[in-house]
């Protein structure tokens, strides 16, 4: 296999086939682990447990009833097919005029109404990946680098970096403040990179972050934006998590900050990328929006979009859908309440045996504190406490070191992807790990592995999957359920 690998590779382009797509990581590899031996409650309960994907999934029910109730909205019902032939034929890449306006006034939905947005400044994209590639693509050149505060998106490595050859500077945050970015770590990893001659074209923030679930406040985001544009750089926003805040304090858009800063600063340096994969729960619908405050960039976006076009069919649907305010208000409310009960139902959890995570108020995940449970203080000590949880657990979890934090131990975990009883089952889980690993620091590895076969937990999973000199490629994933192909998470 591995002769074929080179022979192949040696008739491929160098982009093709380079390793800047970052899938050679822990995060994904935990996707293979899951795709190899998923859990189901009655097929396979012994399988591993999905939570290392980032889907909402809490309200499903409400879109399907809405679309029960409005079949005009679909090409393919009775009612809609009337509709069919103008919907089939082939459209601009602007997009319908319908989906744009109904995607600008559910970002201001999602904002609490304090910002408006012009619908002639969404541009569509393939995801948030597509989005996010597209707007490095506008901005820099190959070399060129963007700060991005760490822990961040492990992805990002492939969305950014591996088709543009731009460079992601880390701004190194730490669970001292709780992980919060100062204008002092901007300044100094812009210092540094300036003194290494590498050209800094921008700092790229995510907004709820993933993967800490929590909120910039707005004198944060003013300092920000005020360093941004002091050294003439861009700012992009990703700010897909926009409505997956479930408590206080609110949610803060960059939109925000330009309209109370708009006498001095350039809003032609300010972008903002989103989704519906997260606020709605919709990853399969690739819907990527780039929303630039520069003409120039919207322009340019507009003519990159028709390389990751979003169908017709689901523009035609969703703009039914998004332009129905009393669902679309009530859908926002009962995400957010539904949201805050499953996250508070499983930190609590975690607090009954002791685990911590880092105070959130937004997002689909935790930000898991594991450093009690580590050997020592290590990556690898991180890395071996990772294979326990995957290969005798059976829970995909994504260590931190996966998202460039810069201190062990910690672990997201993500909650909104499942139905509560699946949530029990994996507190079920971890109890019974934590117990057996608080019970047994000074037993042998034997005696440990007798402890997890005493607490029912059957090891079926093989343990070569997790041994470091075996590389796992994605052949070794079944396609329908590899990360390199699903939305963005």
């Amino acid at each position: 296999m591995g002769f074929e690998n080179e022979k192949n590779n040696s008739i491929l382009s160098k982009l093709a086939t380079n390793e800047e797509h970052g899938e050679n990581s822990p995060y994904f590899d935990g996707w293979k682990a899951y795709d190899n031996d998923p859990f189901h409650p009655l097929k396979n309960p012994n399988g591993v447990i999905q939570m290392g994907l980032a889907e909402n999934q809490l309200c499903f029910d409400l879109i399907e009833e809405w679309i029960k109730r409005n079949p005009n909205a679909s090409i393919c019902t009775t009612e809609g097919i009337k509709s069919f032939r103008a919907i089939a034929n082939f459209q601009d890449y602007h997009g319908l005029p319908e989906f744009r306006r109904a995607i600008a006034k559910f970002m201001e939905k999602t904002r609490g109404g304090r910002v408006t947005f012009d619908p002639e400044r969404v541009v569509m994209a393939g995801g948030a990946t597509g989005a996010n590639e597209t707007i490095i693509f506008c901005l820099a050149d190959a070399g060129d680098a963007f700060l991005v505060p760490s822990p961040y998106y492990p992805a990002f490595n492939r969305d950014l970096r591996w088709r543009t050859g731009v460079q992601l500077i880390p701004i190194p945050c730490d669970s001292s403040n709780n992980f919060q970015i100062t204008t002092k770590a901007v300044k100094e990893a812009y210092e540094n990179a300036q003194k290494s001659n590498i050209k800094v074209k921008g700092l790229i923030l995510t907004n709820p972050s993933n993967p800490l679930g929590t909120t910039l406040d707005r004198d944060t985001l003013k300092s920000l934006l005020t360093f941004t544009n002091q050294h003439n750089i861009h700012l992009v926003c990703d700010e897909i998590y926009a409505a997956t805040v479930f408590s206080t304090p609110q949610f803060v858009s960059i939109a925000e900050i330009l309209n109370d800063e708009m006498s001095h600063c350039n809003k032609d340096l300010v972008h903002i990328v989103y989704s519906l994969s997260k606020d709605m729960g919709l990853p399969g619908f690739r819907i990527g929006i780039v929303y630039s405050f520069n003409d120039t960039v919207v322009n340019c976006a507009r003519k990159m979009s028709s390389f990751g076009l979003v169908s017709t069919q689901t523009q035609h649907l969703l703009a039914e859908m998004l332009s129905d305010e009393k669902f679309v208000a009530n859908f926002l409310a009962e995400s957010s309440k539904r949201l805050a009960k499953r996250h508070m139902h499983f930190t609590n959890g975690l607090e009954e045996v002791g685990i911590k995570c880092l105070r959130s108020n937004a997002g689909l995940f935790c930000w898991m504190d594991l450093r009690p449970l580590l050997e020592e203080s290590t990556f690898d000590a991180e890395m071996s406490l990772w294979r326990v949880i995957i290969n005798d657990v059976k829970l995909n979890v994504s260590p931190g070191s996966s998202f460039d934090c810069q201190e062990p131990g910690f672990f997201r975990v993500c909650f909104a992807n499942m139905d509560d009883e699946t949530v029990d089952i994996a507190l079920a889980r971890i109890r019974r790990f934590v117990g057996v690993k608080k019970s047994g620091d000074e037993s042998t590895a034997m005696e440990k592995q007798q402890q997890w076969k005493k607490s029912n937990l059957r090891l079926s999973f093989s343990k070569r999957m997790f041994d470091e000199s075996v590389n796992l490629s994605p052949l070794s994933s079944p396609i329908p359920h590899s990360p390199l192909v699903r939305a963005r998470t």
